[in-house]
């Protein structure tokens, strides 16, 4: 098993972040495992993006310019990525402020209204962990006991107190995965 997954989306959404958890996930399911994040001087509001590799064996390079699975938080990650999805692949966004969404047919697209489970859940900063409950919930590359092992790596101690919340968010964007 091999999976190249691309995030993007806008500083402050938690791309990052999504993608570092993930890697913890990974690496905590014994799997290989790069990370490769790319952003501008921006802390917020700039483009971001991050190149996740799981895999069972060695991984040659953490460099691609072709995904298995693209997740993409606005419009530019669209317009930029969705070319970058290999046939067959996986790409899912959130409709929320897409002015033009994917049209590729050679691709699986699955749209995940991630904002408004957000919005139900009270949980401002949970729209990235939302995400990647979705990706999780089409794609099981890792548990989600490891995800929230990942979460306890990659957040500092004094906001363990959020796991339960960043808990629910990726069990509702699962949930949203199997809906569709």
């Amino acid at each position: 098993m091999k999976e190249e997954i691309i995030i993007a989306g806008f500083g402050g959404q938690g791309v990052l972040s999504m993608g570092k958890i993930l890697a913890y996930a990974a690496l905590m399911n014994d799997k290989e495992v790069t990370w490769m994040p790319s952003y501008g001087p921006e802390q917020r509001g700039g483009t971001a993006n991050v190149t996740v590799i799981v895999a069972d064996s060695p991984i040659s390079s953490p460099i691609v310019d072709s995904y298995d699975t693209a997740v993409l938080l606005n419009q530019q990650s669209i317009d930029k990525f969705e070319k970058a999805v290999k046939p067959g692949g996986l790409l899912i966004y959130d409709p929320s402020g897409i002015h033009h969404p994917p049209t590729r047919t050679d691709i699986n697209i699955v749209s995940v209204d991630a904002l408004g489970a957000t919005i139900n859940l009270g949980n401002a900063k949970g729209y990235n962990m939302v995400m990647l409950g979705a990706l999780l919930g089409l794609k099981p590359i890792v548990s989600l006991d490891n995800v929230l092992s990942g979460l306890k790596k990659a957040l500092p101690e004094r906001h363990h107190h959020l796991i339960p919340v960043n808990e629910k968010a990726l069990e509702a964007g699962m949930e949203l995965t199997q809906q569709a």
